[in-house]
């Protein structure tokens, strides 16, 4: 979810939000990609929609895979669910005594036929962007929200704030002078947590040992407003206090509504289904133009049609920002990259089992991750046109 105002001096405030791992929708979603993974790791080739529906002492797992190997997914299931903290009743779901239900069945002919030849697993528009406000290229909001909460998981494993729970959730709001961030305008972080802790210790400690940490990195802590655990007591937490589905959390998962979204999910979906594999072709893409300096932020949007490989449709937007004209920018972008969606697995390496370790944190903005990493080849042809 994100919220904007903006007034005519361009000044605005921005929001976005992040959920921990452990909140419903994002174990949905590493379970999803446990299993991706699985059959990946046996048969880089297999096609895979794996999707989850988690709730008090029970998982469904559903979806369409085609592949000869063999994956334990309710095992897979356990073992997620107790690397994340659920084990036990009291901390909203026992990865021991769940009961796990495997619906995954062999995936439609017809929708196999239609990759067979390298065409796209479906219909779809996908969006990637960039912005250079951040040495990520990301927006600030978003990258903030994810370090809050990859950092509530870090000190509750190791032991630092015994006292947290798995389930959380973050939100940051940023002022903006004329699109660059000037000053964090406001903080709202909500975790679940152990009954015997007054809220005033969980406030005191939250902001000492979590926000103001990841907050220091960009600017002076004094003068944010920080508002934590809003609603009181948040004791009952995880699929006990909120159902969790698979793909539930696509704005978290992308820019945090810094870039339009198509719709279309990614956790538990193999890189034939262009959902997935175009959104991070297009925020490759994106990434480049801005890495070579044609613009200081950048939009694309790809759409495919099913069975069919070339995009039906490239769109580019540099907001006023670039160096050459967007129209002219969208052919030299068709000449450079190819984005069928065989070249995009082949490029990017998407047929390996990756996935699980971007569930949760978004999936952008990890230098690790393939489609973060700018190619030096690219980049000269790119800075070649300016």
């Amino acid at each position: 979810m994100t919220t904007k105002t903006q007034s005519q001096t361009g000044a605005y405030i921005f929001t976005s939000e992040s959920v921990s791992e452990g909140h419903p929708d994002k174990i949905a979603d590493q379970i999803s990609d446990a299993i991706l993974d699985a059959y990946l790791k046996q048969d880089p080739q297999a096609k895979v929609a794996a999707e989850c529906l988690i709730t008090t002492g029970r998982l469904i797992i559903a979806g369409e895979i085609t592949s000869n190997a063999k994956v334990d997914a309710a095992g897979l299931a356990r073992e997620v669910t107790r690397n994340i903290g659920y084990t036990h009743e009291s901390i909203g779901f026992n990865c021991d005594t769940a009961v796990i239900e495997n619906l995954l069945h062999t995936q439609s002919a017809e929708i196999n036929h239609s990759v067979l030849d390298g065409g796209a697993g479906d219909q779809g528009i996908m969006f990637g962007y960039a912005t250079d406000e951040t040495k990520e290229l990301m927006p600030m909001p978003i990258l903030i929200a994810h370090q809050l909460m990859a950092r509530q998981a870090l000190l509750r494993k190791e032991g630092h704030l015994p006292w947290l729970l798995p389930d959380a959730k973050s939100q940051v709001s940023i002022r903006y002078q004329n699109e660059v961030p000037i000053s964090i305008d406001n903080i709202v972080l909500s975790t679940q947590h152990l009954p015997d802790i007054s809220q005033d210790e969980i406030r005191s400690q939250v902001i000492k040992q979590i926000i103001e940490p990841v907050i220091g990195r960009y600017f002076s802590v004094h003068d944010t407003e920080y508002i934590i655990n809003p609603s009181g007591s948040f004791t009952v937490g995880g699929p006990h206090g909120d159902t969790g589905l698979t793909g539930r959390k696509i704005i978290v998962d992308t820019y945090g509504g810094s870039c339009p979204h198509g719709g279309g999910a990614f956790s538990g979906k193999d890189p034939s289904k262009v959902d997935r594999s175009a959104a991070y072709a297009a925020r490759y893409v994106a990434k480049h133009i801005v890495a070579a300096g044609l613009a200081k932020r950048c939009t694309i949007q790809l759409s495919y049609a099913i069975g069919r490989a070339e995009p039906t449709a490239l769109y580019v937007n540099t907001f006023q920002t670039g160096t050459i004209a967007d129209e002219t920018l969208t052919k030299i972008l068709r000449e450079i990259f190819d984005l069928t969606p065989n070249a995009i697995r082949d490029t990017l390496g998407l047929c390996k089992p990756i996935y699980l370790q971007i569930a949760a944190y978004g999936h952008f903005g990890k230098e690790y991750l393939p489609w973060e990493k700018v190619n030096d080849e690219v980049l000269t042809k790119l800075k070649n046109y300016q």
